[in-house]
């Protein structure tokens, strides 16, 4: 699958690297502390935090995966979008960025550790840190899948160099680089894709072509519709109940109001109000980037054949670019999928560094050194993150859909995290050990489901199907072992809870406020709900 680049592709894909290596020379001058290096100083506007909030997820789960699932579930993908992202981030935005910001925490496990204690956030720190470096890989395969069509690499070489470029902006300027080139990197994404989903429209016929196309195609009519037969049979074989709390609460509100990937760029923000704009700010592009993900996996579903047998369906975007674009815009759309997983795995990496370095090494291993210290054990970790996300590429290689992998990882890591967050921000009794015995339950429990799915034990009808359900059970399974625990231990005194816990505000908490805030553009509640509306008007396109 040898893209045919030609010399201008390979200079504007020179430009980019250039680009993104200055910016990280030109941060690395502004990084003074481990504040600077592990969140940017605090100091970002919200329309930056946005857009890099939304970048840092458009990497391989959006461009390779979602087209993937494009593919082989046809329009349900969407769910991903307007019903498993929008909700979850303005919840986010509104009720718990204001906890985690004013805090003053660094991290979300150490947000665990001053609701609950030590022994939690060791716990999420060390199963985050997996979960960034199993997720990292998968980026960095879905990069060196590009590069060896491109340059017609082995695998393992493409991985190999594709980390060292991700590598070297990381470590020269920390969260930073890592955020500017986030902005960036949006906007060569969408120069990329956007070219590729119009000619492939072109080519089926626009959509009612496409419609026609996909209702002769493997899946039917039920490829052209989200919630029609989710009572019954569709491609994903998901009932509507499985998708509404399994991917629509559960996944989604563990993904991404717990995930430190992306919640360490709020963090970045220069206010609390910025800080909770910045996921609603990218809650509005997250609406649309289906047009550009989903559309052209269903274009190379009609286009292509062998799915699922002599042609996975990571090869969707790849196979497009080769017979669609022309060169020139060739060289734009291969840098825009370079970017789009440099992004992701940038992020990954930057979250995983910045965990690894206060949650594990500082709190637990080697407290009270100096700051300098801890920025320089921050840039090996970044180094160390990096050689360990080239062998979990490997791992990911062994799945046709990388999406697949990817939600068994969220439903392990992140669905009973977020039991955990949800039960410790509005139950102020619950205890200590309750948070740490009911996260190890509920990662036990969604491992075990995986494992009887896989074993053949449950029939959950696909991958993606028993992600949701183990999803479902792992939070079911944290919060009765929450309660349980709660009720044979002794909680935290309340005044250590202020500031943690919904109702209880901390004493003397300044206003951070800025000139402009209490304008009506700049309130979380009004664009948050403008937001919701808008991913619920969606579904009336698409039954």
């Amino acid at each position: 699958m040898r893209l045919d680049v030609n010399p201008l592709d390979y200079v504007l894909i020179a430009i980019y690297f250039v680009t993104v290596l200055a910016i990280g020379v030109a941060a690395r001058r502004r990084i003074s502390s481990s504040l600077d290096f592990f969140l940017a100083g605090r100091g970002l506007p919200a329309w930056v935090t946005g857009l890099a909030f939304v970048s840092a997820n458009l990497g391989a789960i959006e461009i390779l995966g979602m087209a993937a699932n494009g593919v082989q579930y046809g329009a349900m993908t969407v769910h991903y979008y307007w019903i498993g992202a929008v909700p979850a981030m303005v919840f986010l935005g509104i009720v718990m960025m204001p906890f985690y910001y004013r805090s003053k925490v660094r991290s979300v496990p150490e947000f665990l550790r001053k609701r609950f204690n030590g022994a939690t956030q060791l716990l999420n720190a060390i199963t985050f840190a997996v979960a960034q470096i199993l997720i990292a890989g998968v980026n960095l395969y879905a990069l060196a899948l590009v590069m060896e069509a491109l340059l017609g690499w082995p695998l393992p070489v493409s991985v190999v160099v594709s980390a060292v470029i991700v590598l070297a902006y990381i470590t020269l300027g920390g969260l930073s680089s890592a955020i500017y080139n986030e902005v960036l990197q949006f906007f060569v994404i969408l120069a990329g894709l956007i070219p590729l989903t119009v000619l492939g429209l072109i080519k089926v016929g626009g959509i009612s072509g496409l419609a026609d196309k996909v209702r002769q195609s493997s899946l039917g009519e039920g490829g052209l519709h989200t919630w029609a037969g989710t009572a019954g049979e569709n491609p994903m074989h998901a009932h509507w109940i499985g998708i509404v709390f399994g991917l629509g609460f559960v996944l989604s509100f563990g993904y991404w109001t717990t995930n430190f990937a992306e919640v360490q760029r709020a963090l970045s923000a220069r206010n609390t109000n910025a800080a909770r704009l910045t996921p609603i700010i990218a809650a509005y592009p997250k609406l649309f980037i289906p047009l550009v993900t989903v559309l052209p996996g269903m274009i190379a579903l009609v286009l292509f054949g062998g799915w699922g047998q002599n042609q996975d369906y990571n090869n969707a975007i790849p196979l497009l670019m080769r017979d669609l674009l022309p060169n020139g815009v060739l060289g734009v759309a291969v840098t825009g999928l370079l970017a789009s997983f440099m992004a992701g795995m940038a992020a990954n990496i930057s979250g995983f560094n910045t965990v690894f370095t206060n949650d594990i090494w500082q709190s637990h291993l080697r407290p009270d050194r100096d700051d300098g210290y801890y920025v320089r054990v921050g840039r090996i970790a970044t180094v160390v993150g990096v050689a360990l996300g080239v062998g979990t590429a490997f791992i990911a290689a062994g799945y046709s859909n990388i999406m697949n992998y990817l939600q068994a990882l969220f439903s392990f890591f992140n669905a009973p995290l977020f039991a955990t967050f949800i039960v410790g921000l509005f139950w102020r009794r619950m205890t200590p050990w309750a948070g740490f015995w009911g996260l190890l339950a509920g990662t036990v429990a969604a491992f075990a489901s995986y494992i009887a799915y896989k074993a053949g034990f449950v029939d959950f009808g696909t991958e993606l199907n028993a992600s949701f359900w183990g999803a479902g059970l792992a939070f079911v399974v944290d919060v009765v072992v929450s309660v349980v625990v709660t009720l044979v231990t002794t909680a935290k005194p309340v005044e250590e809870l202020r500031g943690l816990v919904y109702g209880l505000s901390a004493v003397g908490l300044e206003d951070d406020a800025l000139a402009g805030d209490a304008r009506w553009y700049r309130s979380p509640v009004l664009l948050g709900t403008g937001a919701v509306i808008l991913a619920a008007a969606m579904y009336g396109v698409i039954i």
